[in-house]
């Protein structure tokens, strides 16, 4: 699913998946720079983001895989 990743001037970073129409704040994250672990939002969801460079600007819209509870 496409998933837009953005921080915002807190530097709170939120996932918003277009087609649930759901924005939620990431609450962690299965590795310090984000990309290619696992995340999960506020609402529980877990997402496995794609690999990508830890300098990586953001916003950025990635491919993102939902993973069963």
């Amino acid at each position: 699913m496409k998933v837009m990743i953005r921080k915002d001037a807190a530097g709170v970073l939120s996932a918003y998946v277009a087609k649930k129409d759901l924005e939620e704040p990431i609450v962690s994250m299965e590795k310090p720079e984000m990309w290619g672990g696992r995340v999960t939002l506020a609402n529980g969801w877990q997402l496995e983001l794609p690999s990508m460079a830890a300098e990586t600007r953001l916003p950025i819209t990635v491919e993102a895989r939902r993973l069963s509870d």
